[in-house]
Formats: structure tokens, C-alpha cells, sequence
């Protein structure tokens, strides 16, 4: 039964992304809907190639959808313009990538306040504040990038999806290039956004221990949804991944 829609932050309906025509056709995502709940920590996994970056770029307004529907709230991302789209991705949604994409001759502050600046809206200092204190960089802000550490890099990073407060924040692969202690880190923080400042995380990664500090687990094979997992640990998500075969059947 789907959610309620007060409690959804991001949907899909019956959604298909293909790529190429006739015999070239290949399917990335074969008619996937899905509920992201708000205010929860979701992780998406899969075998490599089962769409799982995929669904999280089209559900994000990264990359449109062949068929079906995407909604990010109450908003159809469906068929909107460009213009309104980038603006919803800027105003509505956070990033956080597996490269920090700072800018290294701004201070740890100015990047984490750079597109609010960009987009000419107030900086809120008070959650600014909360923000700042929940990733642990308080005394780091006026540090440039070469002064920090990966892990404290990605923290900035966090720090800038967090700071305008967007109704759902994406990561793909946040801590693909982190050793396992700065990674665990940064999941820590993004756990605490959503515990502490009610953020709702939606994150695809290859790693069941980052697995693990989600609220619930989607798995995808093939382009499909085909199990799901709520309350991870780090070994059922282990025990689960390689139960997949090559249709994302259980072997």
C-alpha cells in the first residue's frame, strides 16, 4: 500500500529509463516505483549495473525518465522545464557525491554557504549553527580544503547539502573515497542529520556496513525493485548481496 503523501518525500510510479532503440534497447530501470518515506535514512543497493544510480539521478532531477513519474513532494518533476527543474534541485534537494567538489580557494564556510550565496537567499545562522556542530566543524570553518583531511572534506560537503535545508538529500557513493574510518564518519553525521535535524537521506552505495546506518534498505537487480530490508545490519545486508544471481533472483 503506498504512503501517504504527506509522508513521502520522493516518488516513483511505474518508471522506465531506457537507453537506445530496437535491438540496442537496454533497460536501467524496468517499471520501478517506489515510496521514499520523510524524515528516514534510505539506502538503495544492487549488483553492479541494477540501476541503483540510475533511479537515485532520476528521482533526484539529474536525468529524465522514459516513462512514468517522479515526485519530489507534492512537485511532478515529470515534464517540467529546465529553468523551474534547476531551480527545484537547488532550492528543494541537497548533493553529496563520491568527489567533495569543493572549491579550494574558498574557506570551509563559504563552501558550505556558496550556493546560497549563488542564489542570492539569507543564510539561516541558526541552523547554520546546528548544521556545523552535527558534522563536527566547528573549528575548521575558516580551514581551505588543502588544510583538511578526505574525511573532514566530505563533512563540508554534507555541511553544504544540509545548510539550505532541502527537503530530501542524495548521496551517491558519499564515502567511496574515504578509508573506513572517515567513511564512518561522515555516515555518522548523515545518520544524525536525520535523527537530530529531522533531514530525510537517501544514499546508493555498494557497502553493506554504510548500509547498515540506513532506516531501510531497497535492493534492485536488473533495473527492478526486488527485495527490501528495514532495521539493517551490516551482516544480513552481507548475507542478502550474495544471495543475489544474475536476475537479482534469491540463488
Amino acid at each position: 500500500m503506498a504512503a501517504p503523501r504527506e509522508a513521502v518525500a520522493a516518488r516513483a510510479r511505474d518508471v522506465v529509463k531506457a537507453y537506445g532503440t530496437g535491438e540496442t534497447r537496454v533497460l536501467a530501470l524496468d517499471h520501478v516505483s517506489v515510496d521514499l518515506e520523510r524524515g528516514a535514512f534510505t539506502a538503495i543497493m544492487g549488483p553492479s549495473g541494477s540501476g541503483k544510480s540510475t533511479l537515485m539521478h532520476c528521482l533526484a532531477g539529474l536525468d529524465t525518465v522514459s516513462e512514468g513519474r517522479i515526485q519530489i513532494g507534492g512537485t511532478e518533476l515529470t515534464g517540467l522545464r529546465d529553468k523551474r527543474l534547476t531551480r527545484l534541485r537547488r532550492d528543494r534537494i541537497g548533493f553529496v557525491f563520491q568527489a567533495f567538489n569543493l572549491l579550494p580557494t574558498l574557506t570551509a564556510l563559504e563552501n558550505i554557504t556558496l550556493p546560497m550565496d549563488i542564489a542570492g537567499r539569507r543564510v539561516d545562522t541558526e541552523w547554520l549553527d546546528r548544521v556545523v556542530a552535527t558534522v563536527g566543524l566547528a573549528g575548521r570553518l575558516k580551514h581551505r580544503p588543502a588544510q583538511l583531511s578526505g574525511g573532514q572534506q566530505q563533512r563540508v560537503a554534507v555541511a553544504r547539502a544540509l545548510a539550505s535545508r532541502p527537503e530530501i538529500v542524495f548521496g551517491d557513493e558519499p564515502t567511496g573515497n574515504l578509508d573506513s574510518r572517515a567513511g564512518g564518519e561522515v555516515l555518522a553525521f548523515l545518520r544524525r542529520s536525520v535523527d537530530e535535524l529531522g533531514q530525510t537521506v537517501v544514499m546508493v552505495t555498494h557497502d553493506p556496513v554504510a548500509a547498515a546506518y540506513a532506516d531501510r534498505i531497497v535492493f534492485l537487480a536488473d533495473g527492478r525493485i526486488v527485495d527490501e530490508m528495514h532495521r539493517p545490519t551490516a551482516d544480513r545486508v552481507l548475507d542478502r548481496m550474495r544471495r543475489f544471481d544474475g536476475r537479482g533472483r534469491t540463488a
